[in-house]
C-alpha cells in the first residue's frame, strides 16, 4: 500500500500546472469561507461588547429587549424588587443610551454614555490614565481608548466637551476587552450624572445588575424575576441571545450564509472539474497499473490519496492566507471586526472534506470503469 501512494503522489505533483490549479480552487474557497465567517463572528462578538465590556454574571430586562443597544427601561421598584430575591448578593442599576456631544473643535459626535451605580461604580473599565475616584468629581467623564477614541479627537485627562449644554471634562482614559460594533465611541461616567445630562423618560435603568451569592441561586432568580414579568439572563445567556438576533433576524445571517454557500460552490466547481480533468488524462497510468495486478481498492485509495493531500494542502493555504489578511487588516483598520475562531475553522474543513469526498467520487467512478484492454488498444 506504501508504494501505491507513494505512485499517487507522484502522479499527483509531476503534473504541476494541474496540481496547483487543484491547490488554488480549494485555497480560494477556504479563504472566502473562512473570511466570510469569521467577519461573522466578529461581528457577533462585537455586538456584545457591552456584556462584555461590563462583566456582571447576571442581567435583568424586558423580556423584549434582544441587543444591549436596544434598551427598554425598568420601573424603579424592579430593582427593590429584585434586590429582595433570596440569593441575590446585590443588584445595582445600568444606565445605557446614545448622546451626542459637542467637541472644542465644534465638531458633533454621537456617543454611548454608560452610566454606573454611584455606590459601588460595578462594571467599571480598566483605567490606563487616571484613577476612578475622580469620576465622581463634577461633570467627570472615562472615555474608552478604542478603534472609535480619535473621533473624539484624540481627548487626554483634563479635556473638555459639552454634552446637552452641559460641560463635560475626560477625567480618565480605559481600555476594554471588545470595541464598539457601530462606530460610536464610549464614555463611562456615574448613574445619577447621567440622568441629569440626557434627557431620559419616567423610567431610566436600563439593566439590573446582579451577583448572585452562588452559582445555584442563579435559577431561582431568574424563576423570581419572570414571575415579576421580567427577564434575567446570565452574561453567557444574554450574548447568546443578542447573537440570535443579528443571525436570524437581521439579513447579517441570510447575507454571510449566501456569500459562503457561493464560497463552497466555487471551489468545488474549480476543484472538481480539475480533479476530472486530471483523471482523464492519467487514465492510461491506471489502467497499466490494473494491468500488472493493482487491485479496485488499491485504485480508490490512490484517488482517496490524491483528493485529501490536495484538500488539506489547500485549507492549510487557505487558513494561513485568511490569517494573514485578518491580520494585516487588523493593523491597518482598528475598527475590522473579523475573528478567526475555531467554529469558522471547524465549519472550514468540514466543507473541504465535502470537496474533497464529492471530487474523489468523481475519480473513482472513471477508474473503476476502465479496462486495461481499452488503453492498450489505443
Amino acid at each position: 500500500m506504501k508504494g501505491i501512494l507513494k505512485i499517487a503522489y507522484k502522479l499527483l505533483v509531476n503534473d504541476k500546472g494541474k496540481f496547483a490549479a487543484l491547490l488554488v480552487g480549494i485555497t480560494f474557497a477556504v479563504f472566502l469561507m473562512v473570511m466570510m465567517t469569521s467577519m461573522f463572528a466578529g461581528i457577533l462578538h462585537r455586538s456584545s461588547a457591552t456584556v462584555l465590556n461590563v462583566g456582571a454574571k447576571v442581567w435583568v430586562m424586558d423580556p423584549a429587549v434582544n441587543t444591549p443597544a436596544n434598551t427598554i427601561p425598568l420601573p424603579d421598584y424592579v430593582l427593590d424588587a429584585v434586590r429582595s430575591i433570596n440569593g441575590v448578593k446585590y443588584a445595582v442599576p445600568l444606565y445605557s443610551a446614545g448622546a451626542l456631544v459637542k467637541l472644542r473643535s465644534g465638531v458633533y459626535q454621537s456617543v454611548t454614555v454608560i452610566g454606573l451605580d454611584d455606590a459601588s461604580l460595578y462594571g467599571r473599565p480598566e483605567l490606563i490614565e487616571g484613577r476612578i475616584e475622580d469620576i465622581y468629581a463634577e461633570n467627570a467623564f472615562v472615555v474608552v481608548k478604542d478603534s472609535e477614541f480619535p473621533k473624539l479627537d484624540n481627548p487626554r485627562i483634563g479635556t473638555e466637551f459639552e454634552l446637552n449644554d452641559h460641560r463635560g471634562v475626560i477625567v480618565g482614559i480605559a481600555r476594554v476587552s471588545t470595541g464598539s460594533l457601530f462606530g460610536v465611541p464610549t464614555l463611562y461616567t456615574t448613574y445619577n450624572r447621567a440622568l441629569q445630562y440626557i434627557p431620559s423618560t419616567r423610567f431610566t435603568t436600563a439593566f439590573i445588575l446582579i451577583e448572585p451569592k452562588s452559582g445555584d441561586a442563579v435559577s431561582n432568580i431568574k424563576a423570581q424575576v419572570a414571575a415579576l414579568g421580567y427577564e434575567a439572563l446570565t452574561k453567557k445567556e444574554f450574548i447568546q441571545k443578542t447573537s440570535n438576533f443579528y443571525k436570524y433576524q437581521t439579513g447579517i445571517g441570510t447575507n454571510v450564509l449566501i456569500m459562503t454557500v457561493i464560497s463552497f460552490i466555487v471551489g468545488l466547481s474549480i476543484s472538481g472539474q480539475t480533479f476530472y480533468t486530471f483523471i482523464l488524462e492519467n487514465l492510461d497510468k491506471f489502467g497499466a497499473l490494473k494491468a500488472i495486478g493493482a487491485k479496485g481498492k488499491e485504485l480508490v485509495f490512490m484517488i482517496l490519496f490524491q483528493a485529501t493531500f490536495t484538500s488539506l494542502a489547500g485549507y492549510g493555504l487557505g487558513i494561513g492566507l485568511a490569517s494573514l489578511v485578518i491580520t494585516v487588516a487588523k493593523l491597518r483598520l482598528p475598527s475590522y471586526a473579523a475573528m478567526i475562531t475555531y467554529s469558522s475553522l471547524g465549519f472550514a474543513f468540514v466543507m473541504v472534506l465535502i470537496i474533497a469526498g464529492i471530487s474523489s467520487y468523481i475519480g473513482v467512478r472513471k477508474v473503476l470503469r476502465i479496462e486495461p484492454f481499452d488503453i492498450f488498444r489505443g
